[in-house]
């Protein structure tokens, strides 16, 4: 039995500072993701970060002179809160996921650290390609718990909550089940002890 939500649980790492450290944790990996999207993508994208945090991505895709609109949304009220904060300008959504749904649809669907923790994430995969994505739109995730990264596999005792432990066959397999095409997984920032984060990747046709 979980002690308590995802949303809880990050909502207190950002009452911490502890979104700073996985901005900073996060941050190769992402651009990482993003260079392996970009071929992908229309010369003049939008882009949704789903799972924001403190939006720090949002911020970094406003930079990006190819994005001309980047959208943050989160379910934590405190990060949502940090992220308004920090960039006041910015396009951050509080809702809850997976029930919310953008009003207008993205090029780029891209998340960091989120997906594992749904209690259904392939139907959540399934409505990313049917109700958030426009046509050829992508989606692009990183995910840092997976079987085949024993370094990860304590999580959910350590967190006290419920994840979703999945192989790679398993996440890319839910990516054709949902409908996209093109489909490709990887791993980046392998290091020792540390099988890296699994990025998968898939296009809507």
């Amino acid at each position: 039995m979980a002690k308590y939500t995802a949303v809880e649980l990050f909502s207190a790492w950002a009452k911490a500072g502890r979104d700073e450290g996985m901005e900073k944790g996060h941050y190769a990996s992402v651009m990482s993701i993003i260079d392996m999207v970009r071929a992908r993508l229309p010369q003049n994208f939008s882009a949704i970060d789903i799972g924001c945090g403190n939006g720090w991505l949002v911020r970094e895709l406003q930079k990006a002179p190819d994005c001309n609109k980047s959208t943050g949304v989160d379910g934590s009220y405190e990060m949502i809160a940090k992220a308004r904060k920090t960039n006041p300008e910015g396009d951050y959504v509080l809702a809850g996921l997976p029930n919310w749904a953008p009003a207008d649809s993205y090029d780029l669907a891209i998340s960091m650290e989120f997906m594992y923790y749904l209690e259904d994430p392939f139907s959540f995969l399934k409505t990313i390609h049917d109700d958030w994505l426009g046509p050829k739109g992508c989606l692009a995730f990183g995910i840092d718990h997976y079987a085949e990264n024993p370094s990860s596999l304590s999580w959910p005792s350590s967190l006290g909550l419920e994840l979703a432990t999945l192989s790679e066959k398993d996440w890319v397999s839910s990516m054709w089940d949902a409908g996209f095409t093109n489909v490709e997984s990887s791993r980046v920032e392998v290091r020792e002890n540390w099988s890296g984060t699994l990025v998968v990747v898939g296009s809507k046709n």
